[in-house]
């Protein structure tokens, strides 16, 4: 990784992991929403707390004992203000990216390797002004309507694999 593509404060609190700790280390569950508009661009939106211009799609933990199919959801109206849509698809499969070593401990207190992800298609039915991203769990700072395919090269690099893999799964909905 590149200087420029350095997202957090280079200096964590605690050394990073080895390579070794860190395939001991378990992934934390999480769901993502791929977001589409009638138009059938995508959502997504500018993180708050990165230095550089990273773009994600709306994703999120799941709780204890909470349904992915819930959780989508749930993020979906914690991150955009709104849960105005519907289920289109869900990934066949499980999909999980590696934090890079220096992020580790700073994320979810160490405990996670990454995330190992449930993702879903959805399409918006509301109207742009329904969209707010500054509520009470805002981690965002700007959001547009993207082009699907243009959404890998958004984002942060260690994300890139699982976004292109997302991509393949749902390009049939684009």
């Amino acid at each position: 990784m590149s200087s420029n593509d350095t997202v957090y404060d280079p200096n964590p609190p605690e050394p990073p992991p080895s390579l070794e700790e860190l395939e001991k280390l378990p992934f934390r569950l999480g769901v993502g929403a791929v977001l589409f508009n009638r138009e059938r661009k995508v959502f997504a939106a500018q993180r708050s707390d990165m230095i550089s211009a990273a773009w994600q799609m709306p994703q999120g933990g799941i709780d204890k004992g909470e349904d992915p199919q819930a959780a989508v959801f749930r993020e979906l109206k914690e991150e955009t203000g709104t849960a105005n849509a519907r289920l289109l698809a869900e990934s066949r499969d499980w999909l999980s990216y590696d934090l890079p070593l220096d992020l580790v401990p700073k994320l979810w207190k160490g405990r996670y390797r990454g995330q190992k992800q449930k993702w879903y298609a959805l399409e918006f039915l509301g109207q742009d002004d329904e969209i707010d991203i500054f509520g009470p769990h805002a981690e965002f700072k700007a959001w547009k309507w993207a082009d699907f395919v243009d959404l890998p090269a958004l984002i942060v690099p260690f994300k890139r694999d699982l976004y292109r893999r997302v991509f393949e799964e749902f390009r049939h909905l684009a």
